[in-house]
């Protein structure tokens, strides 16, 4: 549980929260105002994190003691407030505070190496080009014991309002540590745009425009406390994911926060505010997710979630609020179906039994061999569901649509292609991995053709990669399809007819793989050929042509029937008697 990892205690009188308004200061008597400081953490810094505080209150220092109007004028155009040059009016002194996720996880205890640095007064980019200067200079770089690799480039990160990125932002890395700049700001939301107006603010109003309380504390480089404007302290004591504004409000002026605060809810083990709850549902929330936000945003939010410490209970998040036909979908087209998702929760509860239980020999052990797969079975997981619908009609020609699901990853969370693959895979040769599979169930003879299961195996794995990847969607797939288990809103004991108990599933599943553990064939895909083309048709004295690519899996059999044998003259014998090749 994370909160043993508090490194710090909150008073009993510190429970009070500051009223939810969308701007505008929050008005605290100066005694309460004491008191809440009082109770304030303090943050323990490591010595990289030490020396970046110091580098970077000198170069407030600096910028502060240099009065020329090149410097100190923040016109309209670079971000300052309101133009006037510094000539007529004395600038506002650079205040630098450390903000959101990283002053989380360290009062939580973990390592951050990620830093956003908040600028009261200018640009990220306008300070950035003033820290580059001042670390360009020699007897800074020797008082603050800068190496030749502990500055890195600068990198300009531009707003994107189609992508939900409302702000430019600059970017670097600084002794090891990659570091944002970017200025304090307000928010303002219009019904007739979808972006929000964007202007500099103070520390308040840029803390209540988060998405989450507890991803809205700072740490003042100057004063070295952290400050809460949100109560968003309170709420890490309590372990609960809240919106400094109204969530109604909040979720609909940008959707992607719902997704952002299952994340955090999975990602710290933390409960997400009922009050929030009841609304991230909500049909306008939805739909303005569908909306406003870019499938990009959305497949980066999934993927953060899934290669998480918990995605079981991001999914678990995203079956009980009703989130599913919003992510998993094509949005553009119109009359995209939607799966039943009564038993979905049997799929994602089944693949988090699995992981539990990965020990040598095991399904999970077998099938999820990286951490690359370990996230794409999380997605797998997701995409179940769409297995128990037909499939679209075919493409003119014949060709075959894309799978239902294929399309739910592709256009849904923007999936990239090796996932795609692996889905479009699994879903065409979901009835040969089920045939096998059921050979091996009822004791069939030919359960001990090895040339039969060796082949399948390399046929899976060269159409749609990652053949192993192919075999946990099937199963996951069987699990939700023929189990009970996890049957939202069925009470205990009662079954769908011929539904079938878990652990029965997984038997079958379990004496298949040990099947091919038997038969030697899990490393199919990567057995050498003995006989490839060139050698074959220089033996058998003929032209390659439409016949070779058959001849060829014949060689290939007849080497899964023959293990050990290293002379391919018996293969190249065996495709010569084939005459229905038509080999000429």
């Amino acid at each position: 549980m994370l909160t043993r990892f508090f490194r710090f205690s909150f008073t009993q009188g510190f429970s009070s929260r500051p009223m939810k308004r969308k701007y505008g200061p929050i008005s605290l008597d100066p005694k309460k105002k004491r008191a809440m400081a009082a109770a304030l953490p303090t943050i323990t810094l490591n010595p990289r994190e030490e020396q970046l505080k110091g580098l970077l209150l000198d170069v407030a220092r600096f910028i502060d003691e240099d009065l020329s109007p090149a410097a100190t004028t923040m016109s309209a155009g670079d971000g300052g407030r309101d133009g006037v040059a510094a000539a007529k009016v004395k600038p506002e002194p650079v205040v630098l505070r450390w903000a959101g996720g990283w002053v989380r996880d360290k009062l939580l205890g973990i390592e951050s190496h990620d830093i956003d640095t908040a600028i009261n007064c200018m640009t990220g980019e306008t300070f950035a080009l003033r820290l580059r200067a001042f670390c360009d200079t020699p007897v800074h770089r020797e008082r603050h014991a800068i190496g030749p690799d502990d500055v890195g480039n600068l990198h300009k990160i531009a707003r994107n309002p189609d992508k939900s990125k409302h702000l430019e932002t600059t970017t670097t890395k600084l002794f090891g540590l990659d570091v944002d700049f970017v200025n304090l700001r307000r928010e303002t939301y219009t019904e007739e745009s979808r972006n929000p107006q964007m202007e500099f603010g103070t520390a308040e109003e840029d803390a209540l425009r988060r998405d989450a309380t507890v991803n809205a504390l700072f740490y003042n480089l100057h004063t070295s406390q952290v400050e809460d404007f949100t109560g968003g302290l309170e709420d890490m004591r309590e372990r609960l994911i809240r919106t400094p504004l109204e969530p109604l409000q909040t979720f609909t002026d940008d959707p992607l926060r719902v997704l952002r605060l299952v994340r955090f809810a999975s990602r710290l083990e933390f409960s997400i505010d009922p009050v929030a709850e009841a609304v991230m549902g909500d049909p306008r929330v939805l739909d303005a997710l569908r909306l406003k936000i870019s499938r990009e945003r959305v497949g980066v939010e999934l993927e953060k979630m899934l290669k998480g410490s918990n995605p079981v209970d991001a999914l678990k998040l995203i079956d009980r609020l009703g989130l599913y036909h919003t992510i998993f979908t094509d949005p553009a087209r119109a009359q995209m179906p939607a799966p039943d998702i009564s038993n979905w929760s049997a799929a994602y509860l089944c693949l988090d039994s699995l992981a539990r239980n990965n020990t040598p020999g095991s399904i999970y052990q077998l099938l999820v061999t990286s951490d690359e797969a370990r996230s794409n079975a999380w997605a797998l997981a997701a995409l179940t569901p769409w297995e128990q619908l037909p499939d679209d009609p075919p493409l003119r020609g014949g060709k075959p649509a894309l799978p239902l699901a294929t399309q739910a990853a592709r256009e849904g969370f923007k999936a990239p292609n090796k996932l795609s693959d692996i889905v479009t895979a699994g879903h065409r040769h979901r009835a040969k991995i089920l045939e096998l599979k059921d050979i091996v169930r009822t004791e069939q003879p030919s359960m001990e053709e090895r040339d039969r299961f060796g082949m399948a195996i390399r046929e899976w794995d060269s159409r749609g990669g990652n053949w192993r990847l192919q075999v946990l969607y099937v199963i996951l797939a069987d699990v939700g399809a023929r189990t009970d288990n996890g049957v939202l809103g069925k009470s205990a004991g009662q079954k769908r007819d011929g539904a079938v108990p878990v652990e029965e599933v997984l038997a079958e599943w379990q004496r298949f793989l040990d099947h091919l553990i038997k038969l030697d064939v899990m490393d199919a895909p990567l057995l050498k050929r003995l006989v490839d083309g060139h050698l074959l048709t220089k033996a058998l004295g003929v032209k390659p042509g439409k016949w070779l690519s058959e001849a060829l899996d014949i060689a290939m059999a007849w080497q899964f029937r023959n293990p050990g044998v290293t002379d391919s003259a018996e293969a190249v014998e065996e495709v010569r008697k084939k005459t229905e090749l038509g080999i000429k």
